[in-house]
C-alpha cells in the first residue's frame, strides 16, 4: 500500500489530463503513483460546479489546509489524561469524556502514540492497557459439561430485553480465581451496564444460588430475567426464579456472545483478579472498590455517561446499589 501523498498543482493537472481521456480513478493513481484513495478524496472535495479543474482544485485545497488549527493541548489537560490512563480508563474514553465535559479534544491515536512513546522511554502508562496479549480463540469444542435439568433457551427469552428499553434484565456468570475457592458471581444490568459482584465460597451450585438470591431478594420487583451461561452452578436455576419471580434463560453452549455484555464486563475485572489468583484473598471492601471503578468508568454505548449516573437514576434501584456499601456523598454507587 502506498503511502499518504498529497498533491501537487503538477500532478493536478495531470489528473486533470487523465480524467478527460477518460481513464478511470485506479488507473489515474497507478499512472501518477499515489493509492486510488487519494485520486478518489481530491475528486470528492476539489470538483466545482463546472467539473473538476486544476487550478480551482489546487485554490481550494490551499484554502482548506491554511484553515487547519492546531489546538495546542494544555499542561492540565496532558496531566488529566495521564492521570485517566492510570486510572484505567482506555484511550477511547478518555476522548468521549474530554468531549463530554467541554475540554479540547485529543484522538485515541494521539493518547496511544503518547502511551508508546511513553513504553520508549521507559515508562508504564502501557501497562494500563487492558489488552497486552493476544487471544486464542477456541473451535469446534465439543460440550462436555453436564446438562442443566429443565433450561430454557434464550430463544424462548421475550424480545424486549434484546431492546434494552427497560432496567431489569440481567445476565449471570462467575470468575474463577484459584481451583477450589472462592469466586465471584457477578451480575450485569442489560440496559445501564450497572454491575454486581458478590462473592461466594465455591463454584458449587448450592453457594452460587444461596449468592444471587441473598443477594437480590429484597428487591426481586426489580429482577425481570436473568441469562445465564451453561456452567453447572446454575443448575438450580429454577429455585431462582421462584425465589426472586423472575425468568431465566440460558445462551446456547460456546456462544459467549449472546451474554456479550456479560463476558466483556468479566474481561474488565480480570485486569484486576487474573486467572489463578486466589479470590479469598479479597475482602468485601476489595470487591466493593474494584466494582465502583468500573462502574464510575464512562462507557461509549452510553454516550460516555457512566453506568452509576443511568442506574441512579431509577430511583426503584437505588436500594440495591446501596445493599452493600451504600451512596457516597458525590452520588457514585458502590458496590
Amino acid at each position: 500500500m502506498r503511502a499518504y501523498h498529497r498533491l501537487t498543482e503538477g500532478e493536478r493537472n495531470q489528473v486533470y489530463a487523465l480524467k478527460k481521456a477518460g481513464l478511470t480513478q485506479c488507473a489515474i493513481a497507478d499512472q501518477i503513483c499515489v493509492n486510488k484513495s487519494t485520486i478518489c478524496r481530491e475528486l470528492k472535495r476539489n470538483t466545482g460546479l463546472r467539473g473538476y479543474r486544476p487550478k480551482q482544485a489546487h485554490r481550494l485545497a490551499c484554502a482548506r489546509q491554511s484553515q487547519i488549527r492546531r489546538t495546542r493541548i494544555s499542561d492540565t489537560t496532558l496531566t488529566g489524561v495521564e492521570q485517566m490512563i492510570r486510572e484505567d480508563w482506555s484511550p477511547e474514553k478518555i476522548t468521549g469524556h474530554l468531549k463530554d465535559i467541554g475540554e479540547p479534544g485529543v484522538s485515541p491515536e494521539w493518547i496511544y502514540q503518547r502511551i508508546y512513546a511513553d513504553k520508549s522511554n521507559g515508562g508504564d502508562l502501557h501497562t494500563h492497557l487492558r489488552c497486552q496479549k493476544q487471544r486464542r480463540k477456541r473451535y469446534g469444542s465439543i460440550e462436555r459439561r453436564g446438562q442443566i435439568k429443565n433450561r430454557v433457551s434464550i430463544e424462548k427469552r421475550p424480545a424486549i430485553v434484546d431492546l434494552r428499553s427497560r432496567v431489569g434484565d440481567w445476565e449471570a456468570d462467575t470468575v474463577i480465581g484459584k481451583q477450589g475457592h472462592s469466586v465471584l458471581v457477578t451480575l450485569v444490568e442489560r440496559k445501564t451496564r450497572f454491575t454486581v459482584a458478590i462473592k461466594a465460597a465455591n463454584k458449587t451450585a448450592r453457594a452460587v444460588t444461596d449468592a444471587i438470591c441473598d443477594y437480590l431478594k429484597p428487591y426481586q420487583e426489580r429482577v425481570l430475567t436473568l441469562t445465564y451461561d451453561n456452567g453447572r452452578e446454575f443448575a438450580y436455576h429454577e429455585e431462582i426464579a421462584r425465589e426472586l419471580t423472575a425468568e431465566g434463560f440460558f445462551a446456547h453452549p460456546y456462544h459467549s456472545w449472546e451474554r456479550g455484555l456479560n463476558e466483556n464486563t468479566n474481561g474488565l475485572i480480570r485486569q484486576y483478579i487474573p486467572k489463578g489468583k486466589d479470590i479469598d484473598d479479597l475482602s468485601d471492601e476489595d470487591v466493593a472498590e474494584l466494582i465502583e471503578k468500573i462502574n464510575m468508568w464512562p462507557r461509549k454505548c452510553l454516550g460516555f455517561k457512566t453506568p452509576n449516573q443511568l442506574f441512579l437514576r431509577h430511583q426503584q434501584l437505588v436500594a440495591l446499589a446501596s445493599r452493600i456499601r451504600g451512596f457516597p456523598s458525590s452520588g457514585s454507587v458502590k458496590l
